[in-house]
């Protein structure tokens, strides 16, 4: 498909502003969800790092929802025309803790807008940076990599797997069924119907089940950092390299390191490369 890059570059330097607080339930119920046995949160406690996505909500209205379950293109985002919508990664440097029942503003920004020709057609790559401020000033930075892709040609091969690393010292197995797909999209109002809508999914954009959230997998690792070392985490950032889907159970693995560097994956269930992080504590 053509792309014009000079109109979607267009939407470079525009800004969003949210405003939110960070309230009790939904921190409890991501809790219940990663399925933590955490004391009932209060005020005044720490949001864990990545539960940031919990705020700040895509509160578009009914009829402003696209065919693809997110929020018609145009708007904040630029709109590229490519179908396929994916989380491709993020990195993220956290500055102070947010408190529960803070108080926080959102900044978001479109910082850039590329065009790449991959083996199965055009990528389209949008950068948008995040700052988030408590009471207290700056708390986190993230920016947030998002891509667009062509939908699939008939009979096209899958990209051939990476493995994954096998020296993992920390492990977390997880069983991706509908139920945590649903609570999860539920907890961050993300109407994206390849994470419920089983029919679209797999007649639609091809996949062959549902796909596994991108930031619940980014969340999944942070969370098996945070069950092995109560160290607070600096900096963290992610890399998608295959999709996972609901059709197989996958895991997260961990390796600590040198001065506070930990490597982070999730491996799928024929043992190759889902997702790459590294954290910093």
């Amino acid at each position: 498909m053509s792309l014009d890059i000079d109109y979607l570059r267009g939407w470079i330097g525009r800004q969003e502003t949210l405003t939110d607080r960070a309230t009790l339930v939904p921190a409890e119920a991501l809790s219940a969800t990663l399925d933590r046995d955490d004391p009932r949160p209060k005020a005044g406690d720490p949001l864990p790092p990545l539960w940031h996505w919990l705020y700040f909500l895509p509160l578009a209205r009914q009829s402003q929802i696209g065919p693809d379950g997110h929020p018609k293109r145009g708007g904040f985002l630029p709109p590229v025309p490519l179908p396929r919508r994916m989380w491709a990664g993020g990195r993220f440097t956290f500055h102070k803790p947010i408190a529960l029942e803070e108080k926080m503003t959102r900044v978001s920004t479109v910082a850039d807008v590329t065009v790449k020709q991959g083996r199965a057609g055009s990528l389209c790559f949008v950068l948008v940076k995040h700052a988030v401020h408590g009471e207290n000033g700056l708390a986190l930075e993230e920016e947030h990599d998002i891509v667009y892709r062509d939908a699939p040609a008939p009979n096209e091969p899958p990209p051939a797997p990476k493995a994954a690393p096998n020296d993992g010292v920390w492990q977390r197995d997880i069983v991706p069924d509908d139920v945590l797909l649903f609570r999860y999209s539920a907890l961050t109002f993300n109407g994206h119907r390849i994470h419920y809508d089983r029919k679209y999914v797999t007649e639609v954009e091809g996949y062959p089940g549902l796909i596994v959230h991108g930031p619940l997998i980014a969340t999944l690792l942070v969370d098996l950092l945070r069950r092995n070392t109560d160290k607070p985490l600096k900096t963290f950032k992610f890399r998608a390299v295959s999709p996972l889907f609901d059709i197989a159970p996958f895991s997260v693995h961990g390796r600590p390191g040198a001065d506070g560097q930990v490597a982070l994956w999730a491996r799928n269930g024929q043992g190759n490369l889902a997702i790459e992080a590294e954290a910093r504590i």
